[in-house]
């Protein structure tokens, strides 16, 4: 019994790691489309961050502690 789930659990790791080795990237996309959309995901990532940062911290919105008009 013991060796039975030692050997199931090797089978899912191996399975696993050619799986990870593999990777997700579609069949027929050329290095420059995969470049382009990793840039793509990281410049809305990034683009989520600050805004999550800016409403954190309350810079978001301007003051209502002065009658001056901020654009």
């Amino acid at each position: 019994m013991k060796s039975r789930i030692c050997a199931s659990l090797l089978v899912f790791v191996l399975l696993a790691l050619v799986v990870m080795s593999t990777g997700c990237n579609q069949p027929g996309k050329t290095p420059a489309e995969v470049h382009r959309t990793h840039v793509d995901v990281l410049r809305t990532q990034n683009q989520q961050l600050m805004r999550d940062i800016d409403r954190t911290l309350d810079l978001d919105q301007p003051s209502k502690l002065t009658d001056k008009h901020v654009p």
